[in-house]
């Protein structure tokens, strides 16, 4: 029965060895094909997504901050926020003793009105100058009239002089009316030059009167009382005292959020020193650094998909492409690297390229400035 046994089983260590290289064959075959899907995947990918496609991490968030800094100098009576609140345009930040400014506006005011009744003062004075040019004019004729006068009466007495000196020979007349006739033409002259005297101070007195006004004038020509240069002068100094009132209430000028607040009550603050920064939570943007190889495709405008470490891949952030520096970081350093040395390693270098992002995706996931990011720009549109 042995014997039987040993026949039976004789042939079947042939028929599994032979299993072995078909099962290998097989894994082979196997490994094969997914080599091969995972090669066409991969081929698939480097052609669709790829070549479409631009990615860097070396990206941060960036913003426009505003520095608030007081333009007067004052001390601190109220600080109305801190660190990390969150504040909207128009809230006042910082309240300055306004204690010097509202006097200095009282007196600008004050010298304003001063300077407003001055110059009304000046166009009363034309006026009056103006009138008594008006005077002066008919003084002047009134002289002249009295001039033509007793220049005819001189005449007269002159003529009746000639004509009784005519007659003295013939005894026609007597010495007593020629000795009259002569009185009379002194008489005559003198009231002659007395008119012409007149005369002259008539035209001295309105020329005079005509100067003033002139010299008047130049103080209000071209004007009136509101736009004269001396009301607008102390107008402006008024607007000036106003505007350093307004300034002792410093306040935010955008939304934003406030950052590296360095001012305290009682504190006194000189005009441009640093209280605190405003960070515009809802107006950032990313700063990505492609290397120069990755720039060639890269336009404005091209969309860009951002990846916060912050949130992590669960959450994505659709941006733009604004535009990219004009230089590497290394081309605007304070010592800018010299390559003339014989030791020089070629470094590839990177350039920032500006990238905005949505407002309102911001505001559902707010980020903090210097944030790192993930940047993958569609370069195929």
């Amino acid at each position: 029965m042995s014997d039987a046994v040993e026949e039976t089983q004789a042939p079947v260590a042939p028929a599994t060895g032979m299993a072995q290289p078909g099962l290998r064959r097989r894994l082979f075959g196997v490994v094969a094909v997914v080599a091969l899907i995972g090669l066409i995947g991969f081929a698939l990918w480097y052609v669709l997504v790829a070549l479409r496609e631009e990615t860097t991490d070396d990206a941060y968030v960036g913003g426009e901050v505003a520095q608030i800094t007081p333009l007067v100098s004052a001390a601190v009576r109220e600080v109305r926020v801190s660190d990390t609140q969150a504040v909207k345009a128009g809230d006042v930040l910082v309240v300055l003793d306004d204690a010097d400014t509202r006097v200095a506006l009282a007196q600008a005011e004050a010298e304003l009105q001063r300077a407003i009744r001055r110059v009304k003062g000046y166009f009363s004075t034309d006026t009056s100058l103006a009138a008594q040019i008006v005077a002066r004019a008919a003084d002047v004729t009134r002289a002249e009239a009295q001039v033509t006068q007793t220049r005819a009466a001189l005449e007269k007495a002159r003529s009746d002089l000639a004509h009784r000196s005519a007659l003295i020979a013939s005894a026609a007349v007597a010495g007593e009316e020629v000795s009259a006739a002569r009185n009379a033409l002194v008489a005559a002259s003198t009231n002659y030059d007395s008119a012409r005297a007149s005369l002259g101070q008539a035209i001295a007195n309105r020329q005079a009167a005509e100067a003033s006004l002139a010299a008047s004038s130049t103080l209000t020509a071209g004007s009136s009382v509101p736009d004269n240069p001396e009301v607008a002068s102390a107008r402006a100094k008024r607007d000036q005292a106003a505007l350093d009132l307004a300034r002792t209430r410093l306040q935010a000028p955008f939304d934003g959020v406030v950052a590296r607040r360095q001012v305290q009550i009682g504190q006194r603050v000189a005009s441009g020193s640093a209280l605190m920064t405003i960070v515009p939570v809802t107006r950032l943007y990313v700063d990505a650094n492609f290397k120069e190889g990755q720039l060639r495709a890269i336009r404005a405008g091209q969309p860009v998909k951002l990846v916060s470490d912050t949130y992590g891949s669960g959450v994505s952030y659709s941006g733009k492409v604004i535009g990219r520096g004009a230089g590497t970081g290394s081309a605007f350093a304070l010592i800018p690297t010299q390559n003339a040395t014989g030791n020089w390693i070629k470094v590839v270098q990177r350039i920032p390229v500006r990238i905005s992002l949505d407002p309102r995706e911001l505001q559902a996931h707010p980020l903090a400035l210097g944030a790192s990011m993930t940047a993958v720009v569609d370069i195929a549109n």
